[in-house]
């Protein structure tokens, strides 16, 4: 059986410290792409339907707003939107450096004027194939540019816990013990007395000389959430 592709990357700050990236391949930064040239398509539209009765002027006119959406539409919500296009904001993607920092103006401006010869030979031909082949699925515009396309982080809901005294647990836990435990006591408030007693049973043997297992498990969860 092959492994599953991990795209984690772990990536020190310049401030030293080191933050975990998920890189995105190709498959959703299309998705992103089809959005975003979807609005793009519907702004050419209103322009060429309002232009269309100025002539001349109104083609030229059309003309350079056709080029400044395409080039700089890319740009300017990279700047200014966090990294992220509506497309990719739908998508849950951002674009940054290599080192995590968010993508300034150079940085974006490179990327996105490579994106011509991503497009060879048709259809980002040169760029599908450059994501295939390097690491971080790099199309030529990000590896120019130092800047990677990443998932958004997504922030985490607070815990509420019921009420207990906290305590440390008699015996060290491991990482997923203690995750059960915090997912245990977070449930506690939606389960019956008799369904809690039930779970709580479980892991009897860990709640040494406690009456109360549930109890017990309680003042662990809050101790592990960080009380004393």
């Amino acid at each position: 059986m092959l492994p599953l592709l991990d795209t984690a990357r772990a990536v020190e700050t310049p401030e030293g410290v080191t933050i975990d990236l998920r890189v995105a391949g190709p498959v959703p930064r299309s998705l992103a792409f089809a959005i975003d040239f979807g609005i793009r398509a519907l702004a050419y539209l209103g322009l060429a339907a309002g232009l269309a009765t100025l002539g001349r002027f109104g083609t030229g006119v059309l003309l350079i707003a056709f080029f400044g959406l395409e080039w700089f539409y890319p740009v300017l919500f990279e700047v200014y939107g966090q990294g992220a296009t509506p497309g990719k904001r739908t998508l849950g993607l951002r674009v940054v450096h290599d080192d995590g920092v968010p993508v300034g103006w150079s940085g974006a401006m490179i990327r996105n004027l490579l994106r011509a010869v991503d497009f060879l030979p048709f259809f980002y031909g040169c760029g599908l194939v450059s994501m295939l082949l390097t690491r971080d699925f790099k199309r030529l515009g990000d590896l120019a540019a130092r800047t990677v396309v990443v998932y958004r982080e997504t922030a985490t809901p607070p815990l509420h816990l019921p009420e207990a005294t906290p305590r440390p647990p008699p015996v060290r836990l491991t990482l997923a013990e203690q995750q059960a435990i915090l997912a245990f006591a977070a449930r506690v408030p939606s389960l019956t007395i008799e369904r809690v007693e039930e779970l709580a049973a479980i892991v009897r043997d860990i709640v040494r000389g406690e009456g109360d297992v549930s109890a017990g498990l309680l003042g662990y969860a809050r101790h592990i959430a960080g009380e004393r």
